[in-house]
């Protein structure tokens, strides 16, 4: 299959508008004639919430956190071959991305704003879907963002364009952490105790919907996705792996050759259960019992099954499904099904996972060797058999 064009990329025009270090907001764009899929992209990246935090991001990865050096061009990230046609803007300028310092800042409203008068101006009014989608963290101000479009497109006289979510790997959870930290440093910091912080800083717009749910004390959590879920009108679909390996990074998990205290291997067991318990009431899910982070944009996504149905199968019932929900017959999920999550407890008992990587010793492992060398009882029952020095 022929490699999609680089994307180019084009500033902002208001000088109002820039990244965190005063540089030029933009954006990265590849145009289809004659799409009927519009698709809009946010990428991930994580987030910062303090002058430290967002100090220390600038200096490690800077390239999240300004235009300056960026590339004319670049390959698309999404991968999607089911969705070969739709125009792509993808956010270069990370202040008007999701994920980086405004966590769904006025920035990135005012690029996603844009991407909609821009599709309609271009003549992407005929454009039946308005498709957002999001990489890791990124998938928060989609979420954030998706009904703020709908109603963007009904006051700009598009209200038949049908706009529809997919989330890859934006579904963190806010369980109890297996370790203490004081959270100083932004890329170790877990899911609700960045947005607690960022919620000032960020200066988000929430959803009235979500915010009635919850005192005003816990409105943060209109910031996770699975809290969110039920508050939006929109068609979402759900990417996740049942064992993100990000997830675990937060927590100070690190899956290989360490063994796990007692604390972290409990919350390991937990996470699967706890991940399907909040996908319960999703539509659209497809969620693989791998240990890995984001999936649509790896080239061999296709790879990968839940119940011996692959993603696009999937994405292709969710759509048909769409279409037809206003005519009869109704699709039916048993013999099209995507709402897909894997009920085996431990990663990689899904045969199509890729083979695990342990980092510190450079080379594959067999997961379920690792997984029995990092339980608790044997590490401690290895540490009784070791023979005494005296």
């Amino acid at each position: 299959q022929k490699a999609p064009e680089d994307m180019k990329l084009f500033f902002l025009k208001n000088p109002l508008d820039t990244c965190n270090d005063g540089t030029r907001a933009g954006y990265y764009l590849r145009e289809h004639e004659g799409s009927k899929i519009f698709l809009l992209a946010f990428s991930g990246g994580w987030c910062c919430y303090s002058k430290e935090t967002c100090d220390t991001r600038y200096k490690n990865i800077w390239r999240l956190m300004s235009s300056s050096g960026g590339r004319k061009g670049r390959v698309g990230a999404v991968s999607l071959q089911c969705h070969p046609n739709g125009a792509a803007p993808v956010p270069a300028s990370p202040k008007s991305q999701p994920e980086h310092a405004a966590w769904g800042s006025e920035k990135q409203r005012v690029l996603v704003s844009w991407a909609v008068y821009w599709a309609l101006y271009k003549g992407q009014s005929f454009s039946k879907i308005f498709l957002l989608t999001s990489i890791s963290a990124g998938g928060t101000g989609m979420l954030l963002d998706l009904e703020r479009v709908v109603t963007l497109l009904e006051m700009l006289g598009a209200e038949a364009v049908q706009v529809r979510g997919l989330v890859d790997l934006g579904w963190f959870l806010d369980l109890k952490h297996p370790r203490q930290s004081d959270c100083s440093d932004a890329a170790s910091s877990a899911p609700a105790d960045a947005i607690k912080k960022g919620l000032r800083m960020w200066k988000r717009i929430l959803l009235e919907k979500c915010k009635l749910k919850f005192k005003r004390v816990d409105e943060w959590q209109c910031f996770l996705g699975y809290r969110l879920y039920s508050s939006l009108k929109s068609p979402v679909f759900v990417v996740q792996w049942v064992f993100d390996k990000e997830q675990l990074r937060l927590e100070n998990i690190h899956l290989g050759s360490q063994s796990l205290t007692e604390i972290q291997w409990n919350y390991l067991k937990n996470l699967g259960r706890e991940l399907s318990n909040s996908q319960c009431a999703v539509s659209a899910v497809f969620a693989p019992a791998c240990l890995s982070h984001m999936l649509i944009t790896k080239s061999y996504w296709l790879e990968f099954q839940v119940k011996g149905i692959s993603l696009a199968r999937a994405l292709q019932c969710w759509e048909k499904s769409l279409q037809s929900s206003n005519k009869a017959p109704k699709i039916c999920m048993r013999s099209c099904p995507f709402h897909l999550i894997d009920n085996c407890p431990w990663p990689y008992c899904n045969p199509t996972c890729s083979a695990l990587h342990d980092h510190g010793i450079g080379h594959e492992v067999n997961f379920q060797l690792a997984l029995f060398r990092m339980r608790p009882d044997v590490h401690r029952k290895a540490h009784k058999l070791k023979p005494d020095p005296s």
